[in-house]
């Protein structure tokens, strides 16, 4: 169902937001002029244990689970191209899959951390207290714990992060538990036309969007996406194994949809199907590629 918004914000979606803007927009690194990318969401594996109504792993035709992970080779490229293009930005470990699934991400989070900030997006089904510590002591900075049953989960979530012996702001809670009156507790989109529940905001084919001017999603294989809304994975940016991530960031491709997006021109697949709003972060970057195309 399209709707215009009428309703505010959970809160828990502002808190988030005001979060991410800090990693995102707080400081501009360049390299040979060109800003960097500030936040690259990581999908090391293609499986998820739930079917939320408002995911496209609800549907099996859209987005089955394929079982497929990222390995170290690839996460061992990635540290390198990180480290080499002097990224300061953040690595969070979540996409297309759920990333507690996948047996060595304690050591791909220490791994990563020696080169970028490291998150964790979950659904806190797996965890208890001592893989809460694990992910401490694999030097992760934070924990973001998605919960979609009750509210009842916050006090077994805080239970378990003090009987882990963590900092408590190692730990994010957010509540996902809300129904489609509050957008589920999240902020909803229609994953570029493979979702249509809840009341979505319309399709404007003129609207902006910064995605492809501050961040990245790297999928298991290292196929490189405009952002986390292309669930189909209709268009990639190139393989991260092939060519370097900076390569990749000031390549053709990705040039050709951040320009078209700058100038609110959605007209190219498959943003032409795309409601997410896509201005709220990156203001900076957005700023900065905009001067480097004189636009």
């Amino acid at each position: 169902m399209i709707k215009v918004r009428t309703k505010k914000q959970v809160k828990a979606i502002k808190i988030n937001i005001k979060r991410r803007t800090v990693i995102v927009d707080d400081k501009l690194i360049f390299k040979k002029n060109v800003p960097l990318p500030s936040w690259i969401e990581l999908s090391i594996i293609d499986v998820c244990n739930r079917t939320c109504k408002f995911c496209p792993k609800s549907d099996s035709n859209i987005a089955p689970d394929t079982y497929q992970k990222m390995e170290k080779p690839l996460i061992t490229k990635l540290c390198k191209d990180l480290n080499d293009m002097g990224f300061k930005g953040s690595v969070v470990l979540c996409g297309y899959g759920e990333p507690m699934l996948h047996k060595d991400v304690y050591k791909i989070c220490d791994q990563i951390s020696k080169v970028a900030f490291v998150e964790v997006v979950t659904n806190g089904d797996t965890l208890n207290s001592k893989n809460i510590k694990k992910l401490y002591t694999a030097n992760a900075n934070k924990l973001l714990i998605s919960m979609y049953d009750g509210p009842e989960q916050r006090k077994k979530f805080n239970e378990m992060t003090k009987e882990a012996d963590v900092p408590k702001d190692f730990v994010i809670l957010r509540d996902r538990w809300h129904d489609e009156t509050k957008d589920y507790g999240l902020k909803l989109t229609n994953r570029t036309g493979t979702i249509d529940i809840g009341i979505q905001e319309e399709v404007k084919i003129n609207a902006k969007c910064f995605y492809p001017s501050y961040q990245m999603l790297i999928d298991w294989n290292g196929d490189i996406f405009l952002c986390p809304q292309d669930w189909q994975r209709r268009i990639t940016m190139g393989n991260m194994m092939q060519k370097n991530l900076f390569s990749i960031w000031t390549d053709k491709i990705i040039e050709r949809y951040r320009k078209k997006l700058l100038q609110g021109d959605r007209d190219i697949s498959p943003c032409n199907k795309c409601n997410a709003e896509g201005t709220i972060l990156g203001k900076n970057h957005a700023s900065a590629w905009s001067k480097i195309y004189s636009i």
